[in-house]
């Protein structure tokens, strides 16, 4: 009779164990994600972390949802945008955007994970994390650290056209990284570089116009977006246009060359978007956000968009041009 009792404790056991593990399987996590900009902004960014997603075992529709919300350029629409993903009560919050996003959420929740995908302010000094070894809080991921590039983006955008003496830039003065940028490191690079710089902001969509005007006027040899900013980023389009129109050499964020911009250098997005996907992961397996160290680039992506310069009518050097990681024909 023992015998009997303990064989049926032991298939009761094993069936629990099976229920457990049904309903465990069946697991449906809810991740948010907060876009400073619009879908179709995001969308290169948001299909190749769910790419890294897939290769990583989780699926939209099946074991994971995604609850996408983008502010389409409207800084004060970030609040109502992260309230709406905590009451969804989702697993954690992945926000493409800089510290004002970032902050959006650090206010609406202490304990939905946050995951930043990555902007050009350093999230130390903007108080979104203790440290970048031990980020403390609920708030981890990447930064590009992007702040500083910009001397770059005009060291290559001379080499590649050696010719170019004034430069035309844009930027966002809502985004204190583009500030930045325009103000200090530009300028310095530039004295460095024996070229003369003019900054011209850009507040909201309506300013183009002015500013284009204005920049045809003062007549420059190339053009320079400076970090980020939804205004900026959403007109990518409308910017690369008129750098064609206007034949200006031109360097601006990854989507930008896409758009018909001349270059682009900075951080290498493909292996950022992976590792989103890794915090995605780590997180939903239990990791706590304060313990995951925040994670620099390590990769750096330099891409001309060859069909612009044969329309602008750029030759660039065959030195420069080996340097690329990708070449747009």
């Amino acid at each position: 009779m023992n015998k009997k009792i303990v064989w049926l404790f032991t298939l009761l056991l094993l069936a629990i164990g099976t229920i457990a593990e049904a309903q465990q399987a069946k697991k449906i996590f809810r991740i948010g994600y907060l876009s400073n900009s619009d879908p179709a902004t995001e969308s290169t960014r948001a299909d190749a972390i769910r790419r890294a997603l897939r290769e990583l075992g989780y699926i939209e529709g099946e074991n994971i949802v995604i609850e996408y919300r983008y502010s389409e350029g409207k800084p004060d629409r970030a609040p109502e945008l992260t309230a709406e993903l905590v009451r969804l009560k989702v697993d954690g919050i992945v926000v493409s955007g800089g510290p004002v996003w970032v902050e959006a959420a650090k206010n609406a929740t202490k304990t939905i994970p946050i995951i930043m995908v990555g902007s050009g302010a350093d999230p130390v000094e903007a108080g979104l994390v203790a440290s970048l070894a031990r980020p403390g809080g609920n708030v981890t991921g990447l930064t590009n650290l992007t702040t500083g590039l910009g001397g770059k983006q005009l060291e290559l955008l001379k080499e590649a056209v050696p010719k170019i003496a004034r430069v035309a830039v844009l930027y966002d003065p809502a985004n204190p990284v583009t500030v930045i940028e325009s103000k200090e490191i530009l300028r310095g690079a530039s004295r460095t570089l024996g070229l003369t710089v003019r900054s011209w902001e850009v507040r909201v969509a309506n300013d183009f116009a002015e500013v284009f005007a204005a920049v045809s006027k003062w007549r420059p040899d190339g053009l320079l977006m400076a970090g980020g900013g939804p205004i900026i980023s959403t007109n990518r389009k409308r910017v690369a246009d008129f750098a064609l129109t206007s034949r200006l050499p031109s360097v601006g964020n990854r989507q930008f060359v896409d758009a018909g911009g001349l270059m682009y250098y900075g951080a290498d997005f493909a292996d950022s978007n992976r590792r989103v996907a890794y915090y995605i992961d780590r997180i939903l397996k239990g990791a706590k956000p304060a313990d995951l160290p925040v994670q620099q680039p390590t990769k750096f992506d330099l891409v001309f968009n060859l069909k612009t310069a044969k329309q602008i009518g750029v030759t660039i050097p065959p030195e420069v041009l080996a340097r690329a990681t990708r070449l747009i024909k």
